[in-house]
């Protein structure tokens, strides 16, 4: 199926003080749809399947691979509907032009400490979603500790942020925006 099917349906206008259900990119909103297909389709039959061959393994309140085989299909069954609740009225976003850290901005940093060099360089990807994704390197959201101390930076601006292993402090040495 080409991708052109699993571009959002045109809608109207929220209402006002009505939000939307996510904030993704097209390229996360496409991946989610995809997903989300797969997931009630073939996850779907293979969950019946591998339930199926579980049971043939005798009785079911004793029954560790039918025990394992549920869990399974709720955690499976748990991601559909968190999938579909996403999907149902999202606002797809784009990254902003310009050299301000944002949401689908690559943004790059250097630990400032002194020993730092470029190739200690770490790149991320800020995005409102942990569903986005860039090839290669990690993402990071908005709200987490580094995401939001990055928020509205630039290029040569020092960041410092709290995180459960400490304090760490790092300069800004790259930002543009993510085009997949």
């Amino acid at each position: 199926m080409d991708e052109q099917a699993y571009l959002p349906p045109e809608r109207p206008p929220r209402k006002p003080g009505q939000e939307p259900s996510a904030r993704l990119t097209l390229d996360a909103y496409i991946r989610t749809r995809k997903e989300l297909e797969e997931l009630k389709g073939e996850g779907r039959t293979y969950m019946a399947e591998r339930l199926l061959h579980a049971r043939e393994f005798g009785d079911i309140s004793e029954n560790a691979e039918y025990d394992a085989a549920k869990n399974e299909q709720a955690l499976m069954e748990a991601r559909i509907r968190h999938l579909e609740q996403m999907l149902r009225d999202p606002d797809i976003i784009e990254a902003a032009d310009g050299d301000e850290v944002g949401p689908g901005k690559l943004v790059t940093v250097r630990p400032v400490d002194d020993g730092a060099a470029a190739d200690d360089d770490e790149t991320y990807l800020v995005a409102l979603s942990p569903e986005e994704r860039a090839p290669g390197v990690r993402t990071v959201t908005s709200s987490s500790p580094l995401g939001s101390a990055l928020l509205g930076r630039k290029v040569g601006d020092r960041i410092t942020y709290q995180a459960p292993g400490g304090s760490f402090t790092y300069e800004v040495v790259g930002c543009e925006p993510f085009r997949p």
